[in-house]
């Protein structure tokens, strides 16, 4: 259910491996391009017999009402399951002992799950990588003994989860985000945790300590516990000091050289990369050539362009208040473009950053609700409108060394997705650098 390309994808090859699929989307496009390649149609609504539902992560089967498709299921006992589920089955089914590395985190796991990748890449080693971040998960290659996938883990997917064991889960760190999809932070959380369901000796967790409800998931666990800090020495694990990324075997390498890898949050960032990467035998000078190597995510603490003077980066993937924090926290006066479909709470959280931003320009649905919030802390804004807008203002002013847009907000209010509004600003902005030079 649902036709998007993780689900069209997941169709085609459940199909191809010899399942009996029927497929539905409730968009009449989605369900045109899949008769066209042969794949049969069902309303699942209208009564499901079948062994399992694989529902898009994004079609709710809980809160905050569940689709009709998942309550024709609960109806008829199927279990509602995820793209992962089937690739974990499929490679456990083919006699592979390929391992699995998830990761999760209300921030940061795009960029963890693709540092691990890059490391794992350069130090020769045979990975897949994709998910929630990048390829969906039935459309990655069958890997044999030697070969790692690793998969950012959404909390939409981790529900969905019925025998994937992950032989080593990353929890990053949990703040408020998703509520109304898992009805409360209680919900939000236990989602999460499902990244060490099912772990056995062997296994290892590796656990954010910096902040609490993601440190309270260290116990209990039934493999290796590596517990991981931006800030502060973990007996066991990996953590930053002073800049330099290092273990209780001594130091990885300096992070003020990985270039895109700025700021506090990305040091816990590192330290989990290559806590993960410990846990599968990559030798220490290579995790900390990885490091060193990598080079950054689209739409994440992105450096666009440099001219005149000032850099442009594009953090569109901030799709939240916390995710925005650690961006401004990574640079000390910025010129800030913000604005889109607001979360709960708005901006106000950013209250401690908000001495850093030289002027704001607000842009997108909830601009007004925003600018009040800046207006009480007395923070210079403009009420821009749109993102063209934004980038005119900002480079005609020149407030700051840096441009950041990093919105605090959902974007599906001017753009399809928080990526196509990174696309849009890095085009204009290279448009613009273009006609500086």
């Amino acid at each position: 259910m649902g036709l998007g390309k993780a689900g069209f994808d997941a169709a085609r090859r459940l199909r191809d491996w010899g399942a009996d699929v029927t497929a539905w989307d409730d968009c009449a496009d989605a369900r045109d391009r899949a008769a066209a390649e042969g794949l049969t149609l069902r309303d699942p609504a209208e009564g499901l017999d079948a062994d399992a539902l694989l529902l898009s992560p994004g079609i709710p089967h809980t809160h905050p009402v569940p689709h009709a498709a998942a309550q024709a299921a609960r109806a008829a006992g199927v279990p509602i399951l995820c793209d992962v589920e089937f690739l974990f089955r499929a490679v456990r089914a083919s006699g592979s002992e390929a391992r699995f590395v998830g990761v999760t985190g209300t921030n940061g796991k795009s960029t963890v799950t693709a540092l691990i990748h890059h490391i794992l890449t350069t130090a020769g080693r045979v990975s897949e990588v994709g998910g929630n971040l990048g390829p969906p998960a039935l459309g990655l290659n069958m890997l044999w003994h030697e070969g790692i996938y690793t998969l950012e883990m959404s909390s939409y997917m981790l529900e969905r989860l019925a025998r994937m064991r992950f032989n080593t889960g990353v929890m990053l760190n949990l703040s408020p985000d998703h509520l109304d999809r898992h009805g409360s932070m209680a919900g939000y959380v236990a989602a999460k945790a499902n990244i060490f369901a099912r772990q056995v000796a062997g296994d290892t967790a590796v656990v954010g300590m910096d902040d609490e409800a993601s440190a309270a998931m260290a116990q209990g666990r039934a493999g290796f516990v590596r517990r991981i800090s931006a800030t502060t020495r973990q007996p066991g694990g990996v953590w930053c000091d002073d800049g330099v990324l290092r273990d209780e075997e001594g130091a990885f390498c300096d992070l003020r050289e990985a270039r895109a890898l700025p700021g506090a949050h990305n040091a816990q960032n590192a330290a989990a990369a290559a806590a993960a990467c410990l846990a599968l035998d990559v030798p220490r000078a290579a995790i900390a050539a990885g490091v060193l190597s990598y080079p950054g995510l689209p739409h994440r603490l992105e450096r666009v362009a440099e001219f005149g003077g000032v850099a442009w980066i594009n953090d569109s993937k901030a799709t939240n208040a916390d995710s925005a924090a650690r961006a401004l926290a990574s640079y000390d006066r910025v010129a800030w473009i913000v604005g889109g479909i607001a979360k709960d709470g708005g901006i106000e959280s950013l209250a401690p950053w908000l001495g850093r931003v030289a002027k704001a320009y607000l842009i997108g649905r909830d601009a007004p609700l925003l600018a009040a919030t800046l207006a009480r802390h007395g923070v210079p804004h403009a009420v821009v409108g749109d993102l063209a807008s934004a980038i005119a203002a900002a480079h005609a002013e020149a407030a700051a060394p840096v441009v950041l847009l990093s919105p605090a907000c959902a974007s599906w209010d001017q753009f399809p997705g928080f990526d196509a509004r990174g696309d849009a600003f890095r085009a204009q902005v290279l448009a613009l650098a273009g006609g500086a030079r």
